[in-house]
């Protein structure tokens, strides 16, 4: 059966949220700020000025220092949808 449109395909649902992040990429020797708009243990949805800019990986830093490592699902011109590798 096909999927109907605007269908959330996510297996585990995201909470809204409205929390700082920085994505951080090179090793740690490149940082973009970023804002964490939904969350859940799967993944997340960021905004950040040129989404393009971000790389296709990266650790995903949250305000008290944990680190998630991330891959980017979409891309728009200012979010990015992002998965949890270690989810």
């Amino acid at each position: 059966m096909a999927a109907e449109q605007g269908e959330d395909k996510r297996k585990t649902p995201r909470l809204k949220a409205f929390k700082a992040g920085r994505i951080v990429f090179h090793h740690g020797g490149s940082t973009i700020d970023c804002t964490i708009r939904n969350l859940s243990d799967a993944g997340a949805k960021l905004t950040l000025e040129q989404a393009l800019l971000a790389p296709d990986r990266f650790q995903l830093q949250f305000q008290d220092g944990t680190m998630r490592p991330c891959t980017v699902r979409w891309r728009k011109l200012t979010e990015i949808g992002v998965s949890f590798d270690d989810a």
